[in-house]
């Protein structure tokens, strides 16, 4: 793990993996910069996101937090069509990798989502959490931590508590489309 950064604005890559090494999401990130809750980087319209058999060019802006607790990647979207406002994933090892321009986690599964209107705040994937739990062989104190964390994230979700809350994010998101970065549509 790298206690190195790269400056505001470099374009850098947040790798998610399964918790046997398989490739998971890759995401084109920009580093935005830090606060008191960890890294903040940013992923403007139209850059790739992938992993193995899906991929997508994010809809509208969005930022992610990594914080030093390297067990959750909390990921805001700005004025998304669906209303998906938060995306929180619970994870394990979320940290910076021996590369400043990598940021890397083991995707664990579980989600806490938060969309705007009446489907509002939940805990989501606990069916893909129970199946890889036998699949990947969890073992027994990670899986208490992160249901625990789930249940924690969504009442602090559902309370909006910094930050969790709009205005901690949409500092960033602001950041993020100052930077005026071009979509990457043919990546």
């Amino acid at each position: 793990m790298s206690d190195a950064r790269p400056a505001p604005g470099t374009e850098m890559v947040f790798q998610w993996r399964k918790w046997d090494g398989s490739p998971h999401w890759r995401h084109e990130c920009v580093y935005l910069g830090a606060d008191h809750w960890g890294d903040w980087v940013g992923q403007p319209a139209g850059w790739h996101s992938a992993r193995p058999g899906a991929e997508f060019h994010a809809a509208t802006p969005n930022v992610t937090l990594v914080p030093p607790s390297r067990d959750f990647a909390l990921t805001v979207n700005r004025r998304h069509p669906r209303g998906l406002r938060i995306y929180i994933d619970l994870g394990w090892e979320v940290q910076w990798s021996d590369d400043p321009l990598r940021a890397v986690g083991i995707d664990m599964d579980l989600d806490v989502v938060r969309v705007e209107g009446e489907r509002g705040t939940w805990v989501d994937d606990r069916d893909e959490w129970a199946e890889h739990s036998v699949v990947y062989g969890y073992p027994a104190d990670v899986m208490t931590h992160l249901e625990a964390l789930a249940l924690d994230l969504e009442g602090r979700v559902r309370a909006r508590v910094a930050p969790f809350d709009d205005a901690t994010a949409d500092v960033w998101l602001d950041r993020l489309e100052a930077l005026d970065l071009a979509p990457r549509l043919n990546a």
